[in-house]
């Protein structure tokens, strides 16, 4: 009897394993697909504040998924050096600026007897 109740056992449990595993797309448990960057930064314009704060990765077995976190910061950080570059024109443009007009004022201003001459 015992050896009956094992192997009506082992038997349920392969009809149970089967019908879970096996089965196709009619499946009770259907292969689930892998979970993708939802709300990826915007390619029409620069990243704000708000879409790093929105950002979510999707999680993965051993964490986050390695290509999505390697996109993201490779465009983060194409975008800031973009912003280093244009920072230090602009800072050079008002550092000349500043100079031009440092000079201007440290040239003594004419004297009207100098034209008269």
């Amino acid at each position: 009897m015992f050896l009956f109740l094992v192997v009506a056992l082992a038997v349920v449990v392969g009809a149970v394993t089967l019908a879970v595993v096996g089965g196709g797309d009619n499946a009770p448990l259907p292969e689930a697909a892998p979970e993708r960057l939802q709300d990826s930064l915007p390619p029409d314009r620069p990243v704000s504040r708000a879409d790093v704060d929105r950002l979510r990765f999707p999680l993965a077995a051993r964490g986050y998924r390695m290509a999505d976190v390697d996109d993201t910061l490779a465009r983060l950080a194409a975008e800031l050096a973009e912003r280093d570059v244009r920072i230090a024109e602009l800072e050079s443009a008002l550092a000349g600026a500043r100079a031009a007009e440092h000079r201007s004022l440290d040239k003594p201003a004419p004297h009207p007897e100098d034209d008269q001459r």
